[in-house]
């Protein structure tokens, strides 16, 4: 390989790299997103349970 090719070559690594790293970085930002959805689900899910029981025993 030429060094043209060898710096043609390491160039487009660098921008997969990059890009590979953007990826990343949006999925981490969407998995907390889906986190506090989750968790807010699960504690309004166990508020209607507790409102539910209360009834029930009174």
């Amino acid at each position: 390989m030429t060094n043209a090719e060898i710096s043609l070559h390491d160039d487009k690594m660098r921008a997969e790299i990059a890009h590979l790293a953007a990826q990343t970085t949006k999925l981490n930002k969407e998995i907390r997103w889906y986190e506090a959805v989750i968790i807010a689900g699960g504690a309004s899910a166990v508020t209607l349970a507790i409102v539910a029981l209360t009834k029930v025993l009174l």
